[in-house]
């Protein structure tokens, strides 16, 4: 009898064993893809000039090479009407973490209430991001085909690179 009862703690054990070690060998859950979004919404005081009609933000890194032609294009669009903030992930860290922004170039052109009317992930050409800015500014007045899509980055191979992470 007494081996009978040794019999089964030792089958106990060895069961509890091969339990452990079949978690352990489990694999990860697959893996997700990672997203890379422009902000749905921005905090107009969170940037200057926040009566503008229009705000253009272009979320950027001083380690990106193409951040800086986006900057330039977004430069051009300041104007009375237009508010531009160039927004570093260095210089400005805080608000690339209250966005959630986790690649640059993001540009993301915001309405008088802060509700992105459009924007783009990634390099943008001068003609989409300005047929964007001009059909939101004033509905029909950009051709079809034009550009004034604006709501994500057109895969253009002329574009360049696929966004970069900001760190």
């Amino acid at each position: 009898m007494e081996r009978v009862v040794v019999a089964l703690v030792l089958a106990a054990v060895a069961a509890a064993v091969a339990v452990l070690t079949d978690r352990s060998r489990r694999k990860d859950a697959p893996t997700q893809p990672r997203t890379y979004a422009a902000p749905l919404q921005v905090d107009r005081a969170d940037f200057l000039r926040p009566d503008a009609d229009w705000l253009v933000v272009a979320f950027t890194s001083s380690t990106c090479s193409t951040c800086a032609d986006v900057a330039a294009k977004v430069a051009v669009l300041d104007g009375p009407e237009v508010a531009v903030a160039v927004v570093d992930a260095v210089e400005d860290k805080d608000l690339h973490d209250r966005y959630q922004v986790e690649a640059v170039p993001i540009v993301a052109v915001a309405g008088p209430d802060g509700v992105v009317q459009a924007s783009f992930v990634g390099p943008v050409s001068a003609t989409h991001l300005w047929g964007a800015l001009a059909e939101l500014r004033e509905p029909g007045s950009v051709p079809e085909g034009c550009g004034a899509g604006g709501h994500g980055h057109e895969d253009d191979p002329a574009e360049g690179p696929a966004p970069s992470d900001p760190g």
